[in-house]
C-alpha cells in the first residue's frame, strides 16, 4: 500500500473482517497486522483508533484490541424543517453598538504579579495539567503520516467522532465541527444564530466572556435568572415572549459563576420552550470533565435529549488540560449546520492538524483517564479547602452552593459592599479576585466575587489567599 491512504485501506479492510470475531473477541496483534499488510506500526495504530473512535474497536493498552460489544441502537432523526423559519426570521431590530469590553474576561486571564495568590483564575495551576501527557501526544502527533498537511475543513473524521461520542450518540461525527476553543466556538454559534440588534437570552448570573461576544456582535443580552435548579423555566417562557428571542445560551452543568446544575425536571421543559419559541438552545458544556469526584454520576448533555436540531451543543478539551490546547466542537442538527461550517471556516479556515493530532493522541491515551481522575481528586481537595477556610475565616460572606464540579465558588457580599473597593483591598493584601458586576448583563442584585480554586499551587496557599482576603475585608470594613 502507498503510504498517502494506507490508514484508510487498512481501516477499511479490517472493518470487513471484523464479523470473523465475535463481540470481545480478540484482534490480531499489531506486530502481525504490520507483517500481514505490509504497513508500518503508526499505520496500524492509527487504523485502529478510527475503528476505535467508530465503536466498532476496543483497545486495551498493553493488552490489544478488541471486536466491541453491539452498539446502542441511533435515535431515528427529528423533524428539523423548523429552522428554515427561523433562521430566515431576521425581523428588523433596533442597532446596537458592537462594542468590545474584555474587562470581565481580562479577570480571569490577566496574570497577577508575582506573589500574588490567583484566586481570579480561569484555568488548572500548571502542576495539574497534564504536561507531560501532552507534550508526548504532541511529539507523536509529529510523527504521524500527514500530520503537517491540511486537515478537512470540519476537522479530523476520528476527533469528530471522539466529540460525538462525548455527546451521547445522539449527534453523528457528520454533525461536528472541530473549532479552536470554547471562545471562538461561542463566537460562531452566536453569529450563525442571531443577526445584529437581536436580542440573545442569556443565563443571570453568566460568563462574561459570553456577554462580551454577543455586546461585540451588536448583540442584546437579556436576562433570565438561575437559582439552585439552574434557569427558571417560568421566566425563561415570559422572556421568549417579551423580546422576540431566537437564542437562549446556557451553561447546564456546572454554571459558571454559580456552579449551578440544571435539575432534570427542567431539562426537558427549558427544551420545548426553546421549541415553541422557534429559538436555539446554546449549550456551553464547558466544564464536564473537571467534575469533582463526590459528584455522582452527570447529567447528559442536553444536545443528547434533542433530535429536533434545537441545541448547538459546544464542548471542549481546554479546561482539563492547558489554556493553550485549544480544540472545541462544534455540534449541531439541520440547517444550522452549514450556516455553522460557513461561518467557521471564514473567520479561522480551520484548527491546525498538529493540535487536532494531539488531541487524538492525548484522549486515546492511558495518560488521559488517569489524568481525569486526579484533576477529580484534587479540586476536590481544594472546594473543600476553600469552603472550610471560607466558613471559618470569613462568616459573613454567603455561600448559597457548593458545587460538585467545575473551578470556582460563587460568594455574596454582605449587601452595600463596594465590589471595587474590595477587589482593589485584596490585591494589595496580595490575593487576585474576580468581581461578580461582570456576571450580570444588567444591574447585578447584590454584590458578589468568584473565587478560583484551579488556579492556585494547592490547598496551603488557599488557606493564606483566604486569610489575605480577611485582611482586605477588614480595610472596606466588611
Amino acid at each position: 500500500m502507498h503510504e498517502r491512504s494506507s490508514v484508510g485501506d487498512l481501516t477499511e479492510q479490517l472493518r470487513r473482517e471484523l464479523d470473523r470475531y465475535s463481540p470481545g473477541g480478540k484482534l490480531p496483534s499489531s506486530r502481525a497486522l504490520v507483517e500481514r499488510f505490509r504497513v508500518s506500526p503508526v499505520t496500524v495504530s492509527r487504523a485502529l483508533a478510527r475503528l476505535a473512535a467508530e465503536g466498532l474497536v476496543v483497545t486495551r493498552p498493553g493488552a490489544g484490541a478488541y471486536r466491541a460489544g453491539p452498539r446502542t441502537a441511533v435515535p431515528p432523526a427529528g423533524d428539523t424543517s423548523w429552522q428554515e423559519v427561523s433562521l430566515s426570521a431576521d425581523a428588523a431590530a433596533e442597532v446596537v453598538p458592537r462594542t468590545v469590553d474584555a474587562s470581565g474576561v481580562l479577570a480571569s486571564l490577566a496574570a497577577p504579579p508575582p506573589g500574588v495568590v490567583e484566586f481570579n483564575g480561569g484555568y488548572l495551576h500548571p502542576s495539574l495539567q497534564p504536561e507531560r501527557a501532552m507534550g508526548a501526544a504532541l511529539a507523536r502527533a509529529g510523527r504521524r503520516p500527514g500530520a503537517w498537511s491540511r486537515p478537512p475543513m470540519e476537522g479530523l473524521p476520528e476527533l469528530r467522532e471522539w466529540f460525538a461520542r462525548g455527546i451521547g450518540g445522539a449527534v453523528g461525527a457528520a454533525e461536528v465541527l472541530v473549532t479552536a476553543g470554547g471562545q471562538s466556538a461561542l463566537t460562531t454559534a452566536l453569529r450563525a444564530l442571531a443577526p445584529p440588534g437581536a436580542p440573545v437570552l442569556v443565563e443571570s448570573p453568566t460568563y462574561p466572556g459570553m456577554l462580551a461576544i454577543a455586546r461585540a456582535a451588536g448583540l442584546r443580552p437579556v436576562p433570565v435568572p438561575v437559582d439552585p435548579d439552574g434557569v427558571r423555566p417560568d421566566l425563561l417562557a415570559d422572556a421568549f415572549r417579551a423580546t422576540g428571542a431566537r437564542v437562549f445560551v446556557c451553561q447546564p452543568l456546572f454554571q459558571n459563576p454559580t456552579g449551578a446544575v440544571l435539575a432534570a425536571g427542567r431539562r426537558g421543559e427549558v427544551l420545548s420552550i426553546a421549541r415553541d419559541a422557534g429559538a436555539f438552545v446554546v449549550e456551553d458544556d464547558f466544564v464536564r470533565r473537571l467534575v469533582h469526584a463526590d459528584a455522582g454520576p452527570l447529567p447528559r448533555p442536553l444536545a443528547a435529549e434533542d433530535p429536533d436540531g434545537v441545541v448547538v451543543h459546544v464542548g471542549s478539551l481546554t479546561k482539563a488540560t492547558s489554556p493553550s490546547f485549544r480544540v472545541s466542537a462544534l455540534a449541531a442538527r439541520g440547517p444550522v449546520l452549514e450556516r455553522l461550517r460557513a461561518i467557521q471556516v471564514v473567520d479561522t479556515f480551520f484548527v491546525p492538524r498538529p493540535l487536532q493530532e494531539a488531541a487524538l493522541e492525548l484522549v486515546g491515551s492511558s495518560a488521559w483517564p488517569r489524568h481525569l481522575r486526579t484533576v477529580s481528586t484534587e479540586l476536590t481537595a481544594r472546594r473543600d479547602a476553600m469552603t472550610a477556610a471560607l466558613r471559618a475565616r470569613l462568616p459573613e460572606l454567603a455561600l448559597p452552593h457548593v458545587p460538585s464540579g467545575g473551578y470556582h465558588l460563587w460568594v455574596r457580599l454582605p449587601d452595600g459592599t463596594d465590589e471595587s473597593a474590595l477587589v482593589g483591598a485584596a490585591l494589595r493584601a496580595g490575593v487576585a479576585v474576580a468581581p461578580g458586576r461582570p456576571y450580570f448583563s444588567a444591574e447585578s442584585p447584590a454584590p458578589h466575587l468568584r473565587l478560583s480554586f484551579a488556579a492556585v499551587a494547592g490547598t496551603e496557599q488557599i488557606a493564606e489567599g483566604v486569610r489575605r482576603l480577611r485582611t482586605a475585608c477588614e480595610e472596606v470594613r466588611i
